[in-house]
């Protein structure tokens, strides 16, 4: 395999154009709801500007960005109560913390992205490999995950805390993703219930899935890990999308 090197956007801010490139590819036309989460539509473009030394990229060796990973610094001591809901909450948590001036204590992911030609190669592992360095760099004590199972959208309308104890024969993880992190070593902490959560109109949500909703009621679009809800007497269509929270062990550097 050809040489794959990582850097932070606080290195090689360069790369920036590169990991919006990446980001365009990764959702279907199906999933536009999915870019229209309030909370990272305010916040994502402080992840570039103020903590771009905590956003792992992965270039291949002509340069190009193959992988990334977002992460944000925050405070958290250690209880499963104090997790925040989700990547809005750890959002919304350390960019506040940041505004404080309250040291973090923890770094957690918000998402790791690979190139749509570039999958099963091994990137993934790498970017969370990178995101626990970037932890033991800045002195953090761990990293913490909201898991966005990869198999979880076949099943939405399975509660999350059933889905994340479903196991293999060996008895690992049936989810590959979270099985990715287990093998690396991250344990199941609890579900993060409201990681993001999309609301819009009727004809928005019509828009974003390419579906019809004729009815109020609960439905299955493509991508999301729970149902939508539509109500059309209010004209608002709401998507909660639960995640799985993961923790990892950090190791500082030279132990």
């Amino acid at each position: 395999m050809a040489r794959v090197r990582a850097f932070t956007l606080g290195e090689r801010p360069e790369l920036a154009k590169g990991v919006h490139r990446l980001l365009a590819s990764l959702w279907p036309r199906e999933m536009e709801y999915i870019h229209h989460d309030p909370v990272c539509g305010r916040h994502w473009g402080s992840l570039y500007r103020q903590f771009a030394e905590f956003q792992p990229v992965l270039c291949d060796a002509r340069g190009a960005v193959i992988a990334a990973g977002f992460t944000i610094p925050l405070e958290w001591n250690g209880r499963v109560r104090d997790l925040p809901s989700g990547v809005d909450g750890a959002l919304e948590r350390g960019v506040r913390g940041r505004a404080r001036s309250r040291p973090a204590t923890t770094l957690s992911a918000l998402l790791a992205a690979v190139a749509p030609d570039q999958q099963r190669r091994g990137h993934s592992a790498r970017v969370i490999r990178a995101m626990r360095s970037i932890a033991a760099r800045h002195g953090l004590r761990e990293l913490i995950a909201p898991v966005r199972p990869t198999l979880k959208h076949r099943y939405p309308m399975t509660a999350m805390r059933r889905y994340m104890r479903w196991r293999r024969a060996d008895g690992a993880p049936f989810d590959p993703w979270l099985r990715l992190h287990w093998r690396l070593g991250a344990r199941f902490l609890s579900v993060a219930p409201r990681s993001m959560v999309v609301t819009g109109t009727v004809a928005q949500w019509e828009t974003w899935t390419t579906m019809r909703f004729p009815e109020s009621g609960r439905y299955v679009v493509r991508g999301a890990l729970a149902p939508v809800t539509i109500d059309r007497r209010r004209n608002r269509g709401r998507y909660v999308e639960p995640n799985v929270w993961m923790l990892h062990p950090v190791r500082a550097p030279g132990r």
